[in-house]
C-alpha cells in the first residue's frame, strides 16, 4: 500500500496546523513509506552481498542507483552517467600471521589484528623496537606533542584511543568528553606517518573506542581499500593496527609497568616510554587496483545553477568475511543501505517539484560514496577532485543509519554548535514541534566519523543528523527497547539486516526535515559558514566572524 504523507500529516502533530508547511514554496510532498522500506531492502538483500567496493555487490548497486536517478530524470554530471571513478588499491593481508610482542606470541584476529596499506607481497619486520606514545598526539593549539624528542624511524608506536579530554572531561584539556579528531584512530595512523616510524598499533579500550573489539576484528580483517595514492603511500606506516586491552596489559606488565597508571600519566600530560620490548611480525599481502565509484546526480537550479547544495549518503558496507562461520554476509541494512534510500526518497520529492514547474533556485546533487567504511574514501576523493568547485557548493547535508526506532520528541545534531547550517534544521523542526540537541555520547567523535566530515575539512558547511533520544510516546519506547534488543550488538556485524518490523515513521520525519531545510536554502542567497572556535571557522567563517 502506497503511505502519502504531507509534512504536517507527517508529524502527527496537532499543533502542525499551526505551522503551515513552507516546503518549497509551500507545496506539500509525499513520501512512500513502501518505496522507502523497499530501496533499503533490496540494497541490504543477500543477492548485493554486503556491497563491499570493488565487487559484485558494487555492480549490482551502481546499476540499482543508477537506474533509480535516471527514472527520476536527474542529470548525468559528465553527460555519460552518474558515476565518478575513485581509484581505489585493496590490500589484503594473510589469515596466517606470525607476531611476536616481546615474548607474547599473540593471535590474529583474537588478540591483535594487523594490515599494510603497501603494495609489498611480503611484510616482514624483525625485532622493531615498540615505543608508547600516549594518545599518539602532536597538536600544538593544545600545547601537546607525544613525539616530543622522538626518532621514531624503525619503531612502532603503540597509541591510546581517544583523546585525553575523554579520560579527564573536567580538566580543560581538548574539548572534553566531545572527541576532537585528534582522538581518531585515522589521525593516529596518520600522525605516526608522519613522525616516521614504521608502524603503529592502537589499544583498543571498549569505553573510550564506543564499540567492542568485535566491530575491530570485522571491519580490520580481510580486504581494506585505500585512495590509490602512490606518494601517500610510500609515506605511510609499513604496518597498522589494534590489540586488545588485555594483551596491552600483559605487554606492559613485561616492560615492569602498569597498564592503568601509565594510561593516567598519558592523559594528565604528553608522555613517551620506551617499552624495552621488539616486535617481530610476518604475513603474505597482496595489494589490487581497480575503480570504485561514487554515484552523482543533479537536479540544476533555475536561476543559480553554479550554486550547488549537497546530499551525501555511502552505498558500501563491508561485504563477504569467507573466514567466518555461518552467516557470512555484512548486508549493512540500517548502516547505509537506509541512508542510500533517504536521499533517493529526497531527491524524488524535488524532481517530482521540478517537474511541476516548481526547481530550486539553486542546484540539488546527491552522491552515494563509496569506501566510507575503509575511510570515507569516496567522499574525501570527491572533496580533494570535486565534480562540481568547493567555493560553489554551500552545503552537505549527509544521511548515514536512518531512524528504525519510531517517532522522537527530540532531533539529534551531531556535532552541534559547529556551523550556521544547522540553523535551517532547527527551523525545519518547528512544523514538527521537535527540538534540537546534541549526540548523546559526544566522546565517540561522531562528527568525525562519517562523509560529511571530508566536506568540513575543506571549509564546506556540512552537517550529520538525525533520529533522537526521546520516544513521541509510551508505546514507541516500549518499541524501541525492544528493537534494540534485537539490534544490539549489530553493529559492524552480520545481524544487520533489514526487518520488515521497523518503525520507519520517524525516519520519513527526519527526511521531511532535510527537506525543508534544503528547500528554503536552495531558495535564498545565504552562504552559511563555521563558527568562531570550532576548526573550520577560519575556512568559511560563519557570517557575524567574518565581518569583524
Amino acid at each position: 500500500m502506497r503511505t502519502i504523507l504531507s509534512a504536517c500529516a507527517l508529524a502527527m502533530l496537532s499543533a502542525c496546523s499551526q505551522h503551515p508547511s513552507n516546503i518549497n514554496d509551500t507545496t506539500e510532498v509525499s513520501f512512500d513509506e513502501n518505496r522507502f522500506r523497499q530501496d533499503i531492502k533490496i540494497l541490504s538483500s543477500d543477492e548485493f552481498e554486503g556491497r563491499a567496493p570493488t565487487t559484485k555487490g558494487e555492480e549490482l548497486t551502481l546499476t540499482y542507483l543508477s537506474e533509480a536517478f535516471s527514472a527520476m530524470g536527474l542529470k548525468k554530471p559528465n553527460g555519460k552517467d552518474y558515476l565518478q571513478a575513485v581509484p581505489m588499491v585493496t590490500y589484503t593481508p594473510s589469515e596466517q600471521q606470525q607476531i611476536q610482542l616481546g615474548d607474547l606470541a599473540v593471535k590474529y584476529r583474537q588478540d591483535i589484528v594487523l594490515s599494510s596499506r603497501h603494495d609489498l607481497a611480503n611484510i616482514d619486520i624483525n625485532n622493531a623496537p615498540l615505543v608508547f606514545v600516549g594518545y599518539g598526539i602532536n597538536a600544538p593549539e593544545y600545547q601537546w606533542n607525544d613525539y616530543q624528542d622522538l626518532d621514531m624511524a624503525g619503531k612502532i608506536a603503540v597509541i591510546l584511543v581517544n583523546d585525553p579530554g575523554f579520560a579527564l572531561p573536567d580538566s580543560g584539556k581538548f574539548n572534553g568528553k566531545a572527541m576532537t579528531y585528534y582522538g581518531r584512530w585515522s589521525y593516529k595512523f596518520e600522525e605516526a606517518s608522519r613522525q616516521g616510524a614504521l608502524g603503529a598499533i592502537i589499544i583498543h579500550d571498549t569505553k573510550p573506542a564506543s564499540y567492542p573489539w568485535s566491530v575491530v576484528e570485522n571491519s580490520w580483517t580481510g580486504a581494506q581499500q585505500d585512495l590509490a595514492n602512490t606518494e601517500q603511500q610510500s609515506k605511510r606506516v609499513k604496518v597498522e593496527g589494534w590489540m586488545t586491552y588485555n594483551i596491552a596489559e600483559q605487554l606492559f606488565t613485561k616492560a615492569g609497568l602498569s597498564l592503568s597508571t601509565v594510561v593516567d600519566r598519558a592523559a594528565a600530560s604528553p608522555i613517551n616510554l620506551a617499552l624495552n620490548q621488539n616486535a617481530s611480525i610476518a604475513f603474505a599481502n597482496k595489494a589490487q587496483y581497480s575503480n570504485s565509484y561514487n554515484v552523482v546526480a543533479t537536479l540544476p537550479g533555475s536561476t543559480r545553477p553554479d550554486e550547488q547544495l549537497l546530499f551525501t549518503a555511502h552505498w558500501d558496507h563491508i561485504g563477504i568475511d569467507p573466514n567466518k562461520q555461518g552467516d557470512q554476509i555484512y548486508n549493512g541494512a540500517l548502516d547505509n543501505a537506509s541512508g542510500t534510500a533517504g536521499i533517493l526518497e529526497i531527491a524524488r520529492q524535488f524532481a517530482d517539484q521540478a517537474n511541476k514547474g516548481k526547481p530550486l533556485a539553486r542546484s540539488l546533487t546527491f552522491i552515494a560514496t563509496t569506501g566510507e567504511e575503509q575511510g570515507l574514501l569516496g567522499s574525501r576523493y570527491y572533496a580533494a577532485d570535486p565534480i562540481y568547485p568547493l567555493d560553489k557548493t554551500v552545503a552537505v547535508f549527509n544521511l548515514d543509519s536512518t531512524n528504525v526506532y519510531g517517532r522522537t520528541l527530540d532531533y539529534t545534531i551531531i556535532g552541534k554548535g559547529k556551523s550556521e547550517l544547522e540553523n535551517y534544521l532547527i527551523d525545519a523542526l518547528k512544523s514538527q514541534n521537535r527540538t534540537a540537541k546534541s549526540e548523546k555520547y559526544p566522546e565517540a567523535g561522531g562528527f568525525f566519523r562519517s562523509d560529511h566530515f571530508s566536506f568540513a575539512k575543506k571549509g564546506v558547511p556540512a552537517i550529520f543528523a538525525g533520529g533522537g533520544s526521546e520516544p513521541v510516546d509510551e508505546a514507541t519506547a516500549q518499541y524501541k527497547a525492544a528493537m534494540q534488543i534485537k539490534m544490539k550488538g549489530c553493529y559492524h556485524n552480520v545481524c544487520d539486516e533489514y526487518r520488515e518490523d521497523w518503525d520507519l515513521s520517524g525516519a520519513l520525519e527526519d527526511l521531511a526535515i532535510f527537506y525543508q531545510a534544503a528547500a528554503t536554502l536552495g531558495n535564498n542567497n545565504d552562504w552559511p559558514g563555521y563558527y568562531k572556535g570550532t576548526e573550520f571557522n577560519a575556512l568559511r567563517p560563519a557570517k557575524a566572524d567574518a565581518m569583524q
